[in-house]
């Protein structure tokens, strides 16, 4: 009969470990799996991005119709978004403007933009706008300027 530490010895002997081969092989089929889960969630986070700023014009398009609501008109050019935060100096009859103001914090656009407010707007009385991801009128796909007439 053979001592119980013999048996343990030669069974390990052979099986110490993985061989180069397979530890290689592991390697290139996690890498083969990171990249295709790369390729499929980068885009995804663009396109996030986007649909991310067009929650936020909507947002703010709904605090301007409550401001104009209030005010029986909208902000003036002049006083901008912040108009939605503070009591804007333009305004003729400051005692309908909503006591805290009508939006609680203006958002940045995704790409760390503030939105952009012109009146009068191309399609309607004012628009809200972004200049997308590369921040520059006109583009493209994820640097299409957005106007909220548009959405």
């Amino acid at each position: 009969m053979r001592n119980p530490n013999e048996v343990r010895a030669a069974a390990r002997n052979g099986e110490e470990g993985f061989t180069l081969v397979e530890l290689m092989v592991v390697i290139v089929i996690i890498g083969l799996l990171a990249t295709i889960v790369a390729i499929n969630v980068i885009p995804a986070t663009d396109t996030a991005r986007v649909e991310k700023a067009k929650a936020d014009i909507a947002t703010i398009e709904q605090a301007l119709e409550q401001y104009r609501l209030d005010n029986l008109s909208y902000p003036a050019a002049s006083d901008g978004l912040q108009a939605l935060l503070t009591l804007p100096p333009s305004l003729t009859q400051p005692q309908r403007y909503r006591r805290g103001g009508y939006i609680k914090k203006l958002p940045d656009d995704p790409w760390g933009r503030p939105y952009g407010y012109v009146v009068p707007g191309r399609k309607g009385a004012f628009d809200i706008t972004s200049m997308g991801a590369d921040g520059q009128p006109g583009g493209e796909a994820d640097n299409a300027d957005l106007y909220s007439s548009d959405l």
